[in-house]
C-alpha cells in the first residue's frame, strides 16, 4: 500500500509498504481522506521535538471499517464492517490519574498518530476500535477528516468556559484559531481574531467572524479593549508566539479566562502580579477529549462550514510536493485534504 512518510526532517515521499494487520482491540480501516495539519509541516521541518523518525504522518482521518472486533469491551460503540468513521488520533493508557478523571488528552503516556507512532496518511490503517466515531449519514469523507482540527478548537473553547454573549479574543488566524472563531460565533459568542496577515483576517470575516484586528496596523490590546469595553472574557492563544502569550494577559478582563492552545518553542515570562490582581484563570488546552461527536454535529448541521476553508484536495502522489510548497508558502494554504481513496 501507499503511505506518506518522513524519512527524516526535510525528506518526504509517497512510499510503498506492507499492509498492516490489526492487533487485539484494533479495527482495520480503509482510509479515504487525510488532511494535512500545521503540526505535519512542523514535523517536516524537524521543529516538533515530540516527533521521531522515520514516521508516517496523518492524524486528521476518515475512512471505512474493513474489520473490527465483535467484543463489546473492545468495540463499545457497536461499530461494524462498512461503517464510515472519523479517527480519534489520541491513544491513551486508561489507567493514569488524568485518564481516570476523563481527561484522556493529558494521559502521562499519550501517543499521538504521526508524532509518537505512525499515522494514517496511507491506504489502510489499524487503530483501537474504541477510538473510532461514526460519521453522520450523508457526510462526505472530506468533511469527516476535518472533525479532528475542529475538536482542538472546541477543546480550547470548553477549557475556557465560553458562554453565549461573551467576547473571545483569539490570537492567531491559522486553522485552529479560525475554527475556534467560527465555532464561537455558532455558539452565540462574539469572536475577535487577531493576526498580522490581512488575507487571513479577510477570510475570517468572510467565514462569519464578527471582529478582526491586524496587529501590524493597530495596537491590538487597545482595540480589544475598545471592542469589549473592559477586555475579553476569554482569550485563546492559538499561535504559540511568546509575545502573544504575554499579551493575552493584557487583553483579558478582570476575572477572565485564558486558554493556551499554541505550543511555544521556549518559556514565556508572565507577570504574576497581574494574574493575581485580575484573578485570571489560565488553563492549558492540549489536543481534545470527547469532542468528536460535537464536532461532527456542528459540521453536519452546517453551523460551522469548514469545507469552505479547504484550499485544495489532492492525491497521495501530490502530497509530498504540496507539503514542501506549504512549508515554503504557508500563507497560500489553510487546509489541504489528501484524497486517499474514492
Amino acid at each position: 500500500m501507499k503511505a506518506i512518510k518522513f524519512a527524516e526532517p526535510w525528506k518526504v515521499a509517497c512510499v510503498d509498504q506492507e499492509m498492516p494487520t490489526p492487533k487485539e482491540g484494533e479495527a482495520l480501516i480503509k482510509i479515504h481522506c487525510a488532511a494535512i495539519c500545521g503540526s505535519d509541516i512542523g514535523a517536516f521541518r524537524g521543529t516538533n521535538g515530540l516527533v521521531s523518525y522515520p514516521r508516517v504522518i496523518g492524524h486528521e482521518l476518515s475512512g471505512e471499517i474493513v474489520s473490527i472486533p465483535d467484543d463489546p469491551a473492545q468495540n463499545p460503540k457497536g461499530l461494524k464492517v462498512g461503517d464510515r468513521v472519523a479517527v480519534d488520533p489520541y491513544i491513551y493508557c486508561g489507567h493514569c490519574y488524568a485518564c481516570s478523571i476523563g481527561r484522556t488528552n493529558c494521559c502521562t503516556s499519550l501517543k499521538v498518530l504521526g508524532v509518537h507512532v505512525d499515522g494514517g496518511m496511507c491506504e489502510y490503517f489499524c487503530h483501537p476500535a474504541n477510538l473510532l466515531v461514526k460519521l453522520p449519514e450523508g457526510m462526505s469523507y472530506e468533511m469527516g477528516s476535518l472533525a479532528e482540527p475542529l475538536t482542538i478548537a472546541l477543546h480550547g473553547i470548553h477549557r475556557g468556559g465560553l458562554k453565549a454573549g461573551e467576547y473571545v479574543a483569539i490570537l492567531g488566524a491559522g486553522p485552529i484559531g479560525l475554527y475556534a472563531g467560527m465555532a464561537a460565533e455558532a455558539y452565540g459568542a462574539h469572536a475577535i481574531i487577531i493576526d498580522i496577515v490581512q488575507e487571513r483576517l479577510d477570510f475570517a470575516k468572510k467565514m462569519g467572524v464578527e471582529y478582526t484586528i491586524n496587529s501590524k496596523e493597530v495596537n491590538a490590546v487597545e482595540k480589544v479593549l475598545e471592542i469589549t469595553g473592559e477586555g475579553a472574557q476569554l482569550v485563546m492563544e492559538c499561535s504559540g508566539a511568546n509575545v502573544l502569550i504575554r499579551q493575552s494577559l493584557d487583553m483579558v478582563c478582570h476575572a477572565g479566562r485564558i486558554t493556551f492552545t499554541g505550543w511555544p518553542k521556549s518559556e514565556t515570562s508572565l507577570p504574576t502580579d497581574m494574574i493575581t490582581r485580575k484573578e485570571i484563570d489560565i488553563r492549558g488546552a492540549r489536543t481534545s477529549a470527547g469532542e468528536f461527536e460535537e464536532a461532527l454535529e456542528l459540521l453536519h448541521s452546517g453551523k460551522v462550514k469548514l469545507m469552505d476553508t479547504v484550499t485544495k484536495i489532492i492525491s497521495m502522489e501530490e502530497a509530498p510536493a504540496t507539503i514542501i510548497d506549504n512549508e515554503k508558502n504557508p500563507g497560500d494554504y489553510i487546509k489541504v485534504i489528501v484524497k486517499v481513496a474514492d
